[in-house]
């Protein structure tokens, strides 16, 4: 399946976003017809959304004047720590605006931590690390940040290469913001042939981060941690933020395989992190481990507290921030038993939304609603444990997300349209 782009290059005017629209090609639709595609948009339950308005007309800025940056975040669990559709959608936000490359913003090495890592990029290291992921490990030493997840390792010297791979987009690093256990470390950080390039190295002992800033962009990284004591000592490393000067979006993904949103409620640093690079667009996509529980189990006032837990700490860090819920996708409880709490969380996601004046991305709905995720296994989009999508599964998502992210850009360019011509 692949999307088609239709039309010219895009076009900007002083006052209005013009963006080329888009559409799922005929055949495809034709080879998943189960596919509600007309439903695919994002829905607006509150009569004013000022946070959308605000984040449409700083998109426009950056578009027009190439003056800011916009922080991206997309929150979840395994769909999100695999970073297939998300990374879909970095791709061609990244790569739709000349001069508009944005950075690639956080990474971890999961790979490192012994779990799943996304393709599109790859840790690697001569020494061993102990791996920590929120969802299973809670020592009381692991102080979890945005991410929620950690590496530890105790070495004297210690040796971390990144390298970007199968991505289309690498946005140059002009600097690097590490994060680690508070206070003062006692490492320096070298950059191997890098470091000629070191232009200045801050260290934020009570924010626990380093952040070092390169005279000239780098496409990859060689880092040694040397021990500046004989006194042994931990160096826990929560992630990355990889950071440059230029104009564009960076579309940061967090997620850890079976996060719910009690997980991320539960992580001390969450907020402090998310205040470095304040959010102005934000997508919630957690859910789906939140109500895989029997259905006489899930308690969706629960689940409602938790979630405006999380969008207060979003709008803590920008009150201007556009948030978006997604509804989960349909799934089976054990295999067995479509889970019926999908609907409910559903419910609370839309009576919130219109608190909050949000956007929802309703994935529950088009993919076909209860039950639904059996149609799209036998259709090979989805696996045998009807909860994850195949890889084909995860790129139709985000041809799906990016439409429906074009399709909101368009109404609110047609709306405009018709509001000048009635002045």
């Amino acid at each position: 399946m692949a999307i088609q782009m239709v039309g010219q290059n895009h076009l900007l005017t002083q006052d209005t976003i013009k963006i080329n629209s888009i559409c799922i090609d005929t055949n495809a639709m034709n080879q998943y017809p189960f596919i509600n595609y007309e439903n695919n948009y994002f829905q607006f339950p509150a009569e004013n959304n000022p946070n959308w308005s605000h984040f449409y007309n700083s998109l426009d800025s950056m578009i027009h004047f190439k003056d800011r940056k916009l922080q991206f975040y997309h929150i979840g669990g395994s769909h999100i720590q695999a970073d297939i559709y998300t990374h879909d959608f970095r791709s061609f936000i990244q790569s739709n605006w000349p001069n508009l490359k944005g950075e690639r913003g956080l990474v971890f090495p999961f790979n490192l931590a012994r779990t799943n890592n996304p393709s599109n990029y790859r840790f690697t290291s001569t020494n061993s690390w102990n791996g920590y992921r929120s969802v299973i490990h809670r020592p009381e030493f692991i102080e979890y940040g945005i991410t929620g997840a950690a590496i530890s390792c105790s070495d004297s010297l210690i040796q971390l290469t990144f390298i970007h791979k199968n991505t289309r987009v690498n946005p140059p690093v002009n600097a690097i913001r590490i994060y680690h256990n508070k206070g003062l470390i006692p490492f320096e950080f070298n950059f191997g042939k890098d470091e000629l390039l070191i232009q200045s190295i801050r260290r934020c002992a009570g924010l626990g981060y380093t952040e070092i800033r390169f005279t000239d962009p780098i496409s990859s990284l060689d880092m040694q941690f040397a021990r500046s004591t004989k006194k042994p000592f931990r160096l826990d490393l929560y992630g990355f933020e990889l950071l440059n000067d230029l104009p564009g979006v960076s579309y940061n993904t967090i997620g850890i395989n079976g996060a719910g949103l009690y997980t991320y409620l539960g992580n001390s640093y969450f907020l402090r992190d998310l205040k470095q690079s304040p959010p102005d667009y934000f997508a919630f996509s957690v859910g789906t481990n939140d109500g895989f529980v029997p259905f006489s189990k899930f308690k969706p006032e629960e689940y409602r507290k938790n979630l405006e837990k999380m969008i207060d700490m979003v709008l803590e860090a920008n009150p201007n921030c556009a948030i978006l819920l997604t509804v989960p996708n349909d799934c089976y409880y054990k295999k067995r038993y479509p889970n019926k709490n999908t609907a409910r969380q559903r419910e609370v996601i839309m009576n919130l939304a219109k608190k909050y004046q949000c956007g929802v991305w309703d994935f529950y709905d088009f993919m076909g609603g209860l039950g639904s995720s059996n149609t799209w296994r036998e259709a090979g989009l989805m696996r045998e444990d009807y909860v994850h999508f195949t890889e084909e599964g995860y790129h139709l998502k985000g041809e799906l997300y990016i439409d429906a992210f074009l399709k909101y850009l368009n109404s609110i360019e047609c709306q405009n349209e018709t509001s000048n011509r009635e002045k």
